[in-house]
């Protein structure tokens, strides 16, 4: 079928929705729900037979829903109506929950249903269990809906409240007042609820100081106690530590309320460092932490108890585990330093196997653009970062006394994307999707891609992948050699399946042999092409790009990575995702060609 996918951005959700849907054959386009008129235009162009709104926080016209098969994804159980329905489910400890797949009609969320599926609730910020359980049964809710479509048969189900399998109800917007936390009478456990509520948006309003910031990221912590409820009693990695009645809480992130938007052209001409997005605790605060105490954390930390953690390490069998779990998979320049560090001391463990876990929600995104772009000199920051993951992913590459595995969980993209190839295997959940590429930021890209990527895909397909802008998932990763084995969508079978395979792997009695011929083969590339080289031709290149000058001729890094970190909105959707807008722009052309006659 043409299938149209209509969304508010593209998100993690479209991106899966679109790479399924292309992988079983349907022809797709993607327009961004920017205006009305943008919506009408992708229908007209494209002329689908189904249209699906994996993300959408607008409204469909009537002239377009009225005339088309018109499918919305809402994230929420049959009944579940309003915009803040994970929050809601969050907030009332809701057991279980689900996904609807409904037909677009006047009354939002109110169509009838052709799709729904469930999942079991966990204690998780709402970005978490969007980006795992949510998305999966979205998928699955998805798919099961396009095949009813196809099938012709299907009756939808009228949203009925008189029956009992319609547990759901119409709730409004969750405003300030239900998510504000009091820190007199609020436990722990419900601070770190409300705050998983608004992860990562719209954040919980909160004074500190006597300063309104919106708070993201909480975790609980064990030991750590203070006198006055909501005081800050300790820092950690650019995270604070609050007391409250019954223990403590570290919240990784902050937002100023009345941060100023500074415009894009006046950026370097302003000494306000009070930004208007979301930046590491310590960072927005500032000065205001100076007499706050630091609470050390061991660089290979193995603990069980509650705590802020980035950075963990476990061990059984012969093979250690490596944790970095970072906000949203971005890596700034001390969080590169600090992995290096943990990695160093991993490499020294008595070990066969060395397993890179990445985090719950992210392998890694590469470079840090939120903490770039508050620095005082971005494009200096941008050099620092980008040699800082360099230098971790040198490591990995040039590790000879263990053999490495990148195990991804969590979605990767840009550097990210391409820091996995440096382990001498990769292994990734049937779910996950990969964005190998750079060139919507402005940017070359580095951490070795140049040596990694073709030396896995081959140079025709490493062109395509980088100069593409688009996500692969991992059928595709795995029939081009990106990746070498597709494990479980479902965490505790992940987990296992890494952990046996990772067992076998440091117990094969061909260790010594496999372990020889990669060293081998390193040396021998270091021969032909020292890694040195490649990193100084890439970083010749982002240096062209820190300048800010464009890569490819079309993109200006700096612009590109305001634009990310505001949030602005683009003014059409890219021509790389609206197929329909290729297909336009043929036919306007075949009407350019001069007639023969």
């Amino acid at each position: 079928m043409r299938i149209l996918l209509i969304s508010s951005s593209y998100n993690g959700l479209c991106q899966r929705a679109h790479v399924e849907l292309e992988a079983l054959g349907h022809d797709i386009s993607i327009t961004l729900a920017l205006s009305p008129d943008d919506v009408r235009k992708g229908v007209t162009l494209f002329q689908p037979d189904l249209i699906i709104c994996p993300f959408l926080k607008e409204k469909i016209p009537e002239d377009v829903w009225s005339k088309h098969h018109c499918f919305i994804i809402h994230p929420g159980i049959k009944g579940d109506r309003g915009p803040s329905s994970l929050d809601w489910a969050i907030m009332n400890d809701e057991q279980e929950w689900g996904v609807t797949v409904l037909q677009a009609v006047e009354d939002m969320d109110a169509g009838e249903i052709w799709a729904s599926e469930t999942f079991p609730m966990r204690q998780a910020s709402k970005a978490g269990i969007y980006r795992r359980e949510l998305t999966q049964a979205a998928i699955r809710a998805m798919l099961l809906a396009v095949k009813r479509v196809e099938s012709g048969s299907h009756r939808p189900e009228p949203l009925d409240y008189t029956n009992p399998d319609v547990r759901g109800e119409l709730r409004p917007l969750m405003k300030q007042e239900e998510r504000r936390i009091d820190w007199e009478r609020d436990h722990v456990a419900t601070i770190i609820k409300k705050i998983n509520a608004a992860d990562s948006a719209p954040g919980v309003l909160d004074q500190i100081d006597g300063q309104d910031y919106y708070l993201f990221g909480a975790h609980e912590e064990s030991l750590l106690q203070g006198w006055q409820p909501g005081a800050i009693i300790a820092q950690r990695h650019g995270a604070i530590c609050r007391a409250a009645i019954d223990g403590a809480v570290w919240i990784s992130h902050l937002k100023r309320k009345h941060g100023i938007k500074i415009p894009f052209y006046k950026r370097f001409l302003s000494h306000d460092r009070h930004f208007d997005f979301k930046l590491p605790a310590a960072k927005v605060l500032g000065s205001m932490l100076n007499d706050t105490p630091e609470s050390p954390i061991d660089p290979l930390f193995s603990g069980t108890e509650p705590t802020f953690k980035e950075i963990w390490y476990e061990e059984k069998n012969q093979v250690g585990y490596l944790h970095f779990d970072f906000h949203n998979g971005a890596m700034s320049t001390s969080q590169c330093r600090r992995l290096l560090e943990s990695y160093r001391l991993a490499l020294a463990r008595p070990t066969q196997v060395l397993v890179l876990m990445g985090g719950r929600d992210f392998w890694s995104n590469g470079i840090h653009l939120n903490v770039i772009e508050a620095a005082e000199n971005p494009a200096n920051e941008s050099w620092r970062n980008i040699n800082a993951i360099d230098d971790f992913v040198l490591e990995v590459l040039t590790t000879e006394n263990k053999l490495t595995v990148s195990a991804v969980w969590g979605g990767c993209g840009a550097g990210g994307a391409m820091a996995i190839l440096a382990a001498d295997k990769v292994w990734a959940r049937e779910g996950v999707i990969f964005n190998p590429h750079y060139k919507t930021m402005g940017l070359y890209g580095s951490e070795y891609w140049t040596y990694s990527l073709p030396k896995r895909v081959g140079p025709v397909k490493a062109l395509e992948l980088t100069e593409t802008p688009l996500p692969i998932g991992t059928k595709k990763a795995k029939a081009i050699g990106y990746i070498d084995e597709i494990l479980s969508d479902h965490y505790e079978e992940y987990l296992q399946q890494v952990r046996c395979k990772a067992e076998a792997l440091a117990a094969d009695p061909q260790y010594p042999r496999l372990l020889e011929e990669k060293r081998n083969l390193r040396h021998k590339d270091e021969r032909v092409k020292p890694l040195a080289a490649y990193r100084a031709a890439e970083l010749q290149k982002m240096k062209i790009n820190f300048s800010g000058k464009f890569y490819g001729g079309e993109v200006n890094y700096h612009e590109a990575r305001y634009n990310f970190v505001h949030k602005v909105r683009p003014k059409e959707t890219a021509a790389y995702l609206a197929k329909h807008m290729r297909l336009d722009a043929v036919k306007l052309s075949e009407l350019r060609q001069p007639l023969a006659y």
